[in-house]
């Protein structure tokens, strides 16, 4: 562990010296502000996605171990799949897939030429995904969609019946359209793409393009609240042109689509309830539709055979795997089509992985990159993709063999925050066993603090279907001692209920379920520790059914308070300022209304969907109208994605004395503000001998911090009332660096600590190191002083002003006699704060 020297720190008090001190860092901030903190996309921008999340994690491929994109050949002899993120054949009558596809890109969805001569397929490359058709007979490889000076996200492709014409979905334009090119044209990359043909122009998101015979249309997936499979009809009919749907559905996160040879037959996968199902229904008739495959089986990717009379599929395995499966277009039961045998394009490999802590076996985030820097994947567990870092991983308990091609192989390891990234290469003999140990040393967490996650979802609309046991592995194996996945809507689907009264094993983790309370339109809430759930989940301008209703966050809020829970808002701001003119209308509309009446016990400052400075400066304002709301922290990631980021990537830390305590222990302290949040640094604070969360008395006091971290960090800094009253470089390597002072406090108010800024690197999957503790009263609990109050009140009331004028525009002309009148209490409280 690196320890550096403590520089020599004169005395700081909130004289005018430090005052311009304070302005000189506002400057900065407002100067030389490190990159947006809130995650955005790792693939090009694709117009009309707010979150990029959902794009990247419900549209491109999802690399699994086993078999996934199905797609029969010609002659039904042979399934082309994706599998370990490559392109395999399976032979139907020996059970051996044959490696196809080599190299460092993740390949994914062939598709077969009609002739059986060529597969085209999607390849990516953590960047940017393009379609590649590839010729069987002489492995040429040639890319259909590259075009490097505009990248975009290509995916889907699709032969024509004839096999002129290559059809497939890409960004190109600025949102996803339907496009037809020649399937190999050559020329050059401008050759290539001044013949493709843009087929569809409307906004939002039109993917998997299916062509019918005879060049009467194309069947494709339009996606746009709402989800709708549609028909494009082509040709001189009365009708060129037409879009018609066939079935739609408010989100459809994993729907996917086939068309028997017949032209007429639709094979597609659905939602139903919290799972998906596999249905028929006619294109030219699409009035009613047939169930094939539901429940357990969960279809995913479906695909016809050439005969038209069975439809294939992948599904997920209890080890979050995949396997093929397919079943009668009459119906019947559903078949296992089982790979007997891996026939590698080299004899592969064996690598066992030993990660190790104080010399026992230790829990560890795993990537693994063989020579070609292609990912080596397990066979028995969740693969993830780190979409900030473009890296796949999965978890260890401490031991773990993989199976990958010959040659040199990379190992990084962490285990949660605290640990520095640990790498070794190793060389993997062809038929053999290759071993390697590595060694985690955590610049360690402060004693006596639990570490939770407050903010993640089982299942939101991936492919797997999760229970709360799975997320042990992930927890440990991310030093989390906590998790609270909320349970949330999907539009009209409100999902995981049956986990509800879920009692884990005792034990580190604990894992008790939350719920996240979703009145869009006023801002999402998280309920911790009740007993009951809160219903409506959704009301309020957007939903339908209860769109009108005059109902506050508040009360699910004081609900929480009546059961002996708590509650506050999540990922809250997304912009770096939220008190600019831009800005003003990122914040939650009933936020700071709900504060100002006290009914917010805490709010997420740290969530890797928001900005944690921007969050952190409307907090400081809470805090400065003497509104002890507490930071907490949760990572609000998909745990049934492919493409999410950790469990516990952001997280709160809560003094609790000693061993992890039971749950409602861990949320008093949360309430209370007796810890720090992060997405990295470790932060220890003391002033005059109080810890966050309690009270020190006026005047000069020492002060003391304690910073750590597994990354390099900018600079730390201490606020008092919102300014700044001393700042230092952090980190230049991970390590540990101490500072102490004295702060000549005013007569009440706050102070905090925090640690910030630098670029983002493993254990780190957020934009930039941050870390805040939560604050140190003067006097006691929830004091201020009139200038603070003053500025903060008067910040308030713009933001508040905003709101208001939304709140109208959002209800029109219903009535809503309740948020009004809760709206112009809170401005009449701000308004005398800020005249005082």
């Amino acid at each position: 562990m690196l320890s550096l020297p403590v520089p020599p720190l004169p005395e700081r008090r909130l004289d005018a010296c430090a005052a311009a001190l304070a302005a000189l860092g506002l400057v900065v901030l407002a100067t030389a502000r490190p990159a947006q903190a809130q995650w955005t996309n790792r693939y090009p921008k694709v117009e009309g996605y707010a979150h990029h999340i959902y794009l990247e994690g419900y549209e491109l491929p999802t690399l699994t171990s086993g078999p996934m994109d199905p797609a029969p050949g010609p002659k039904g002899e042979r399934v082309a799949f994706a599998a370990r993120g490559w392109i395999w054949i399976l032979d139907r009558e020996t059970g051996v897939a044959r490696q196809l596809t080599t190299g460092a890109g993740i390949d994914a969805r062939p598709a077969w030429s009609p002739d059986g001569s060529k597969i085209a397929f999607v390849r990516d490359d953590t960047r940017d995904t393009d379609v590649v058709v590839r010729t069987l007979a002489t492995g040429e490889e040639r890319v259909v969609t590259e075009d490097r000076n505009d990248p975009a996200i290509d995916l889907d492709p699709h032969f024509s019946p004839g096999g002129t014409h290559l059809y497939y979905a890409s960004a190109r334009a600025g949102d996803f359209d339907l496009w037809r090119a020649p399937p190999a044209p050559g020329g050059g990359e401008a050759t290539r793409l001044t013949k493709a043909t843009r087929l569809t122009e409307a906004g939002g998101l039109e993917r998997r393009p299916v062509p019918r015979p005879g060049g009467e249309g194309v069947v494709y997936l339009k996606k746009g609240r709402p989800d709708a499979i549609k028909h494009l009809a082509f040709g001189e009919g009365k009708t060129p042109g037409k879009k018609t749907p066939l079935v739609t559905e408010r989100i459809a996160s994993q729907a996917a689509l086939a068309l028997a040879p017949d032209g007429r037959t639709l094979a597609y996968t659905w939602p139903h309830e919290d799972g998906y199902e596999l249905r028929l229904l006619n294109v030219e008739a699409p009035g009613s539709s047939v169930r094939l495959a539901r429940g357990q089986t969960r279809p995913l990717t479906p695909a016809f055979g050439p005969e038209g009379e069975h439809v294939w599929f992948a599904t997920p395995t209890s080890d979050e795997s995949t396997a093929l499966r397919r079943v009668p277009r009459s119906g019947g039961s559903v078949q296992e089509v089982p790979v007997r045998e891996w026939d590698w394009s080299e004899t592969p490999g064996a690598l066992r992985i030993r990660t190790r802590r104080n010399g026992q076996p230790a829990p560890a985030r795993l990537n693994v990159t063989g020579a070609s820097g292609h990912p080596a994947v397990p066979s028995d567990r969740m693969i993830r993709f780190d979409g900030k870092n473009g890296r796949v991983f999965y978890y260890s308990g401490g031991t773990l063999e993989l199976t990958l091609p010959p040659g040199e192989a990379t190992v990084a390891a962490v285990q949660g925050l605290a640990t520095p990234e640990v790498t070794q290469t190793v060389r993997v003999p062809p038929g053999d066993t290759a071993r390697v140990t590595l060694s985690l040393e955590p610049v360690r967490k402060p004693e006596g603090y639990a570490s939770a996650d407050h903010h993640l979802h089982l299942n939101y609309g991936g492919p797997y279907q999760l229970a709360p046991g799975d997320l042990t592995l992930d927890a440990k194996g991310e030093a989390l001692d906590i998790a609270t996945p909320l349970l949330a809507n999907l539009h009209d689907r409100f999902l995981d209920q049956d986990l509800w009264d879920y009692e884990g094993a005792s034990g580190v983790p604990t894992v008790k379920m939350g719920q996240e309370v979703r009145s869009h339109f006023l801002g999402h809430l998280s309920l911790l520790g009740t007993d009951e759930l809160f219903w409506p989940w959704v009301w309020g301008p957007g939903y339908q059914v209860y769109d009108t209703d005059d109902r506050l966050n508040a009360q699910a809020l004081r609900q929480a308070r009546r059961q002996g829970g708590i509650g506050g808002y999540v990922h809250p701001v997304s912009v770096r300022d939220p008190f600019s003119e831009e800005g003003r209308g990122s914040v939650p509309v009933e936020l700071v209304p709900d504060a100002v009446h006290g009914a917010v016990d805490f709010l997420e400052v740290a969530c890797l969907w928001s900005d944690e400075i921007g969050t952190a400066a409307l907090w400081h304002r809470l805090l400065s109208i003497g509104r002890p709301v507490a930071a907490s922290a949760g990572s609000d990631v998909m745990t049934n994605f492919y493409r999410t980021m950790a469990v516990g990537a952001t997280r709160a830390y809560v003094r609790t004395g000693g061993d992890t305590p039971d749950y409602e222990t861990h949320l008093d302290g949360l309430e209370a503000g007796h810890g720090f949040v992060t997405n990295g640094p470790m932060l220890e604070f003391a002033l005059g001998g109080a810890e966050p969360g309690q009270a020190v008395e006026a005047g000069e006091q020492p002060w003391s911090l304690d910073l750590r971290a597994a990354t390099p960090v900018d600079s730390a800094k201490v606020f008092v009332n919102g300014e700044v009253a001393w700042r230092s470089g952090g980190l230049d390597a991970p390590g540990r660096r101490q500072y102490e002072g004295t702060l000549a406090l005013p007569e009440g108010g706050w102070v905090t600590a925090r640690a910030y800024g630098g670029d983002a690197q493993w254990p780190i999957m957020d934009s930039y190191p941050f870390a805040e503790t939560n604050p140190v009263w003067i006097g006691q609990v929830g004091s201020t002083v009139p200038a603070a109050e003053r500025r903060a009140a008067r910040d308030l009331l713009r933001l508040l002003g905003v709101a208001e004028q939304r709140l109208r525009a959002g209800y029109g002309d219903a009535p809503i006699p309740k948020l009004q009148a809760h709206f112009a209490e809170a401005r009449a409280t701000l308004e005398a704060m800020a005249a005082n």
